[in-house]
């Protein structure tokens, strides 16, 4: 023990000015800003698999889902109708995991699905800001309704909902 707890709290008693220890890094400690985001973009481009899957229930025909897993855990989700017969597809719904939001990922999605579906001529429906950019850097335009319905595809049901 030092021995400090007993001494006078005063600058004028201490004999000697006392330094502070430089601060301690580790040499393997987590690193933040750009090295936290180098390891976020590796791990979307390395470790993200993409399964296409149908919506189950009323969601109609043509709705279908991009999924984005990452060792057995959905992390995001592209929800999109797609018509085969006219070539037009609409995004209907991106969702990403927060831990991914800013790695790149929606950009490797929406370029996965472009290069599932070539010769689709994509819209969108969403309109929230962080959505809105994504789809402007993909170049991706916004559609002019958000209830369009292609012609070729039955009338697509609403969501069910029941009263109490």
């Amino acid at each position: 023990m030092s021995g400090e707890h007993a001494r006078p709290t005063s600058v004028l008693f201490r004999s000697a000015p006392e330094s502070a220890p430089p601060p301690h890094r580790t040499r393997h400690g987590r690193r933040g800003g750009l090295g936290k985001r180098l390891r976020r973009r590796f791990l979307a481009y390395r470790d993200i698999e993409f399964l296409s899957t149908h919506v189950p229930g009323d969601t109609g025909p043509g709705q279908e889902c991009l999924l984005l897993v990452h060792v057995r855990r959905v992390v995001g989700q592209i929800h999109y109708r797609i018509c085969t017969t006219c070539g037009e597809g609409v995004i209907t719904g991106i969702d990403i995991d927060k831990l991914f939001l800013s790695s790149g990922l929606g950009t490797r999605a929406l370029s996965h699905l472009q290069s599932r579906h070539p010769g689709t001529a994509w819209t969108s429906t969403l309109s929230l800001r962080t959505t809105r950019d994504l789809l402007r850097r993909m170049r991706i335009p916004a559609a002019v309704s958000a209830d369009i319905a292609c012609v070729h595809l039955p009338a697509t049901a609403g969501p069910v909902t029941t009263a109490g």
